[in-house]
């Protein structure tokens, strides 16, 4: 009996495509949702991850300019007032306040130093606004995926154990394709979870780098341009 079985058990196939087919609707859209979050959690990952690091190229080529002692406003006409780079908008941002304080007789409107201050803050939270999307998704991805697949988990195991009631029959052949079936559900849940959850993390901290990186740059500008008011 129990050499019947195995051979039986050897006869069906436990391919991943064989495993989906024999799945239940359910299990089959759960299946297909987490096949669909886990590329496009990776497509945020690569978008990410090349956006990130074209953003430190940028942040170190302008930072080279900044300091490389060329006049401020000479740097400024040079990129203009709708620069591509993100430090440079930032830059961009404040010079063009600045000019915007001079009344025409060349003296200074009141507040100067605070309305460059926002000015530049409110395009820092614009660049960061940018940086970080797309990350929530990969949040959701990683904390919902796995309770995802234990749905589908316990769907298909639900339906295996009815089918063993059905057929009145507990061999290896009968519980093994359904059991296969369910725990499918949990690994893929996991294989989009996982690398969810850490690129999260890494992105996250590259992100905040980052817009560390030009919150840094703007308090420093706004330092040079504060002497110059005062002088």
């Amino acid at each position: 009996m129990e050499t019947e079985t195995l051979a039986l058990a050897q006869e069906i196939d436990f391919s991943m495509w064989a495993l989906f087919a024999r799945a239940t609707l359910t299990v089959k859209l759960v299946m297909i949702m987490l096949i669909v979050a886990s590329f496009w959690s990776w497509s945020i990952i690569v978008q990410k991850t090349i956006t990130y690091r074209a953003a430190r190229r940028e942040a170190q080529r302008f930072d080279r300019a900044f300091w490389s002692g060329e006049p401020l406003d000479e740097l400024f006409d040079q990129i203009g007032p709708e620069p591509d780079g993100s430090s440079q908008r930032i830059f961009a941002a404040g010079m063009i306040e600045w000019r915007r304080s001079h009344r025409n007789d060349g003296g200074l409107i009141a507040g100067a130093s605070a309305r460059i201050d926002r000015s530049m803050d409110v395009a820092i939270a614009k660049e960061a606004e940018k940086l970080q999307g797309g990350l929530p998704v990969l949040a959701t991805v990683g904390s919902t995926a796995p309770f995802v697949g234990l749905f589908g988990t316990v769907w298909g195991i639900m339906h295996a154990f009815i089918n063993i009631a059905e057929q009145q029959n507990t061999n290896l052949a009968v519980v093994a394709p359904g059991i296969a079936e369910a725990l499918l559900a949990t690994g893929l849940g996991l294989l989009a979870a996982i690398p969810a959850v850490i690129f999260y993390n890494k992105l996250s901290a590259d992100s905040d780098r980052i817009i560390a990186g030009y919150e840094a740059f703007a308090d420093e500008f706004a330092t040079i341009l504060s002497r110059q008011l005062d002088s």
